[in-house]
């Protein structure tokens, strides 16, 4: 039975190593994948997902406004497909995932999604809203903060190395801007000590 998956954790947690594995596995069994990226995520290069261990892989990609279930469906026309792999999920619309829960009930694929859960100011990004609601398992890629407690939140500096609180939700970076933190020292870090 085809189901909604969402892995979710902060950064650098390792979300796109284990996408990444996992697509392998069913490579290694001879099952085809399908690998979705969101196009406005280039650090990897374009249309490709990419590990900071080093490996990656190609992908297509998806943008702001676009039918996931159609490009789902024109993909399983082509050929046999076992599971769907979405990286950078965070970026998905409120309607692109109801696009893909439609896949998994009507087309009766796996669809695998992996990305961020909160912003650098404790918000839910609207994708990975829409997958805790109506995801059908989620599970949480850990990491640690520098005190070796679990990270949940994450910050975000500036180019002098300060902490930001306020501006766009959406900033495309790396290890360069943002920093995985338990939430104590992430509230340190905004200042929020009581």
């Amino acid at each position: 039975m085809a189901k909604l998956y969402f892995n979710y954790s902060t950064m650098n947690a390792g979300k796109s190593t284990v996408l990444l594995q996992a697509a392998h596995n069913y490579a290694e069994r001879g099952m085809q994948t399908y690998l979705l990226t969101a196009r406005l995520d280039n650090r990897a290069g374009e249309a490709r997902i990419a590990s900071r261990i080093g490996i990656g892989a190609k992908a297509d990609t998806f943008e702001e406004g676009e039918d996931l279930f159609a490009k789902i469906n024109v993909r399983l026309n082509k050929g046999p497909c076992s599971c769907i792999f979405i990286d950078e999920a965070q970026f998905l619309e409120d309607a692109q995932v109801w696009q893909l829960v439609r896949a998994v009930d009507d087309l009766g694929v796996p669809v695998m999604c992996y990305g961020l859960r909160v912003d650098f100011l404790g918000q839910l990004f609207p994708g990975s809203a829409a997958l805790l609601a109506l995801c059908d398992e989620m599970r949480e890629v850990r990491t640690i903060c520098h005190c070796g407690k679990k990270a949940t939140m994450v910050i975000r500096k500036d180019d002098s190395g300060a902490v930001v609180t306020s501006g766009d939700q959406v900033q495309v970076g790396g290890n360069e801007t943002y920093v995985s933190l338990c939430r104590k020292h992430w509230r340190e870090a905004v200042g929020d000590v009581g």
